[in-house]
């Protein structure tokens, strides 16, 4: 595959429903995973997740295809529930409810770069993943494919596959560059705790209680 909207990544591979056995056993050895995810929408429990992907830090790129009515797809599970893997996401309040809704997947531990660039970049109002990854990585995100049919699994174009895979493969450079700002402005430990309660809000968002802490 081509057309990335920088260098192509130094591998990629599409799987459906479930990643193989070999791509496991690679993917169990990393200390930390970029993981990103695209659905029907929004609204966890009417749009449907459609595609997970995942990148390591040598760049090696997978996207699972999710069909139709499919409910769980056990190693991707195992993967992504592993405790050894610290599983980096870009708003992971709506990857991590997406993916229990979807898969029953309950991931932990969590890295949020959306939260760790508000308590990092406080001088910044844009904290996007383009934003954010233009800033830090120096790699300006096409973001065209943003908003389309992602329910077309096996016709995914070209474009969408380059752009769900360029939404992950950054994820990890962003992160190391977010967690020695925070360290340095004395905020690390503040951030850690917020991560720590992604699970829960996930959950509350996937239940529909949208303002439990309002008075």
């Amino acid at each position: 595959m081509n057309n990335f909207s920088s260098a192509t990544p130094s591998s990629f591979a599409v799987f459906d429903e479930d990643i193989s056995a070999d791509y496991l056993k690679r993917l169990t050895k990393a200390k930390e995973l970029a993981i990103d995810t695209e659905a029907m929408g929004l609204i966890h429990g009417r749009d449907r997740l459609c595609l997970v992907q995942i990148c390591d830090e040598e760049d090696n790129v997978v996207c699972i295809r999710i069909r139709l009515g499919q409910t769980s797809a056990p190693k991707l599970q195992a993967l992504l529930e592993n405790p050894e893997i610290e599983k980096v996401f870009h708003f992971a309040r709506f990857d991590v409810a997406a993916l229990s809704a979807g898969l029953g997947i309950q991931v932990n531990p969590i890295f949020c770069t959306k939260i760790a660039s508000k308590l990092g970049r406080t001088y910044s109002p844009r904290h996007g993943l383009k934003e954010v990854v233009l800033e830090l990585v120096g790699v300006e995100l096409d973001k065209r494919a943003q908003s389309s049919d992602w329910g077309r699994v096996d016709e995914l174009t070209e474009a969408q596959l380059a752009y769900a895979a360029n939404d992950a493969r950054y994820l990890l450079q962003a992160k190391h560059q977010l967690e020695s700002m925070l360290q340095r402005e004395g905020r690390w430990q503040l951030a850690q705790r917020c991560f720590s309660c992604i699970p829960v809000m996930s959950e509350l968002d996937r239940l529909k209680f949208t303002q439990i802490f309002e008075h």
